[in-house]
């Protein structure tokens, strides 16, 4: 026995050799150019792109938004009671009249103006000079 006369006894199964021609042509089922077919390729996942298009928090634009500011100034109050047919005035008698918007806006009295009806004003933020000028017509803020 010599060593050219060895043989195997399992046959060895030759390994597929892509792009080199044969039954699949040329690309061997690889397509043709771009990142999938070059060796090593990698693709972005798409939750990388989804993040990039959320607004960053820097910015005046990225503040967020907590609806309109309703202000109303004591010389509006005497109106208003009239409109709204009593002397308190709420948020929910505002939304009635379409005063305000929704619920959810901000509302402030003022104290631009002067005041002689004696208004209540309940549930609504007012400002000091505002409070002095309606307790001194004789009305109240709650």
């Amino acid at each position: 026995m010599q060593i050219h006369s060895l043989t195997q006894r399992l046959k060895r199964k030759p390994t597929k050799r892509i792009g080199r021609g044969g039954k699949r042509g040329t690309y061997s089922g690889s397509g043709e150019k771009g990142q999938r077919k070059r060796s090593g390729h990698r693709i972005r996942p798409a939750e990388r792109d989804i993040v990039l298009k959320f607004p960053k928090l820097r910015g005046h634009r990225n503040k967020s938004r907590r609806g309109y500011t309703n202000v109303l100034n004591v010389r509006d109050l005497a109106a208003f009671v009239k409109l709204l047919g009593g002397g308190t005035i709420t948020k929910e008698a505002l939304l009635e009249k379409r005063i305000v918007r929704s619920i959810t806006d901000l509302v402030k009295v003022l104290g631009d103006g002067e005041i002689t009806v004696a208004v209540t004003v309940k549930g609504i933020p007012v400002s000091k000079q505002a409070r002095a000028k309606i307790v001194k017509a004789g009305g109240k803020v709650e």
